[in-house]
């Protein structure tokens, strides 16, 4: 191992306390995302032609937020804690120990546009590709905030980037949360960002979300550590590969069919 290495920032997980209550920065991350969501999100509503009204971003947004934090808990329970899951149901409840899975969020979102394209009479890609651009903050603020409280670090590595993480014993591994943070937030965020700004075929946005995040993640897997109760699983893939590509190829169908069809989208 080299003896270089990168020693881990110190900081407080806690921002604040009062009494009982504690304000964190993984709490706050969810926030930024969330607000940086709704801020995008009006600001692309008010764009000529948009097709969508203030109210209509709030009540997305809202189901949206529901679809995350339930389908992530349960995305957790089902695909990391199964057998705990199976041995104790009321584990699914037990959000205060923590626990969530992009994949089931992004599942629970799934069903929350499903809704709520249902309810406004709009086809569900309409909605999503008008989503999909205003998740990556979401998922880079989260990373951070995995990084900030020392969690889900990568795989040893002799690298000089290395990084000695509390509790995960003395050799320097990859801060993996970081790679996420710059790839699945900043990079992903610049693609759609750009991407979206001009009309596009009903459903491209989307697949270029799906296809882009799984392809990062799966590339950074690579050097996450796996889950200690799960370990590498079918070909040598940990459970985040494996997750993220059915990801990839229904982002590469979409994109295919969406370039296939005639109708073009707005920019919403």
């Amino acid at each position: 191992m080299s003896e270089t290495f990168w020693s881990f920032p110190q900081i407080d997980p806690v921002i604040f306390s009062v009494g009982p209550l504690a304000v964190r920065w993984y709490g706050v991350m969810y926030l930024v995302g969330f607000v940086f969501a709704m801020w995008m999100a009006n600001r692309r509503a008010m764009k000529p032609g948009s097709g969508w009204t203030k109210d209509e971003v709030s009540d997305v947004l809202f189901y949206g937020f529901l679809g995350v934090i339930i389908g992530g808990r349960m995305g957790y329970v089902i695909f990391y804690q199964t057998s705990q899951f199976l041995d104790n149901p009321l584990y699914l409840l037990k959000i205060w120990e923590g626990g969530m899975s992009f994949h089931g969020g992004l599942l629970g979102v799934i069903v929350a546009m499903l809704w709520f394209a249902k309810k406004t009479n709009r086809r569900f890609f309409a909605v999503a590709d008008f989503i999909a651009p205003l998740i990556p903050v979401g998922l880079g603020a989260g990373r951070f905030g995995n990084f900030i409280n020392g969690e889900l670090w990568g795989r040893v590595t002799d690298g000089p980037w290395g990084m000695v993480f509390p509790g995960a014993g003395p050799d320097p591994r990859h801060p993996s949360q970081l790679y996420e943070f710059a790839l699945e937030g900043v990079v992903l965020f610049i693609m759609l960002y750009f991407y979206s700004n001009k009309p596009r075929p009903l459903g491209a946005i989307s697949g270029l979300f799906l296809l882009g995040y799984g392809t990062f993640r799966f590339t950074i897997e690579f050097a996450r550590e796996p889950d200690a109760h799960l370990g590498l699983l079918t070909l040598g893939l940990s459970m985040g590969q494996l997750l993220s590509l059915p990801m990839m190829i229904a982002g590469l169908i979409f994109m295919v069919w969406a370039y296939k069809q005639p109708a073009v989208s707005a920019k919403a």
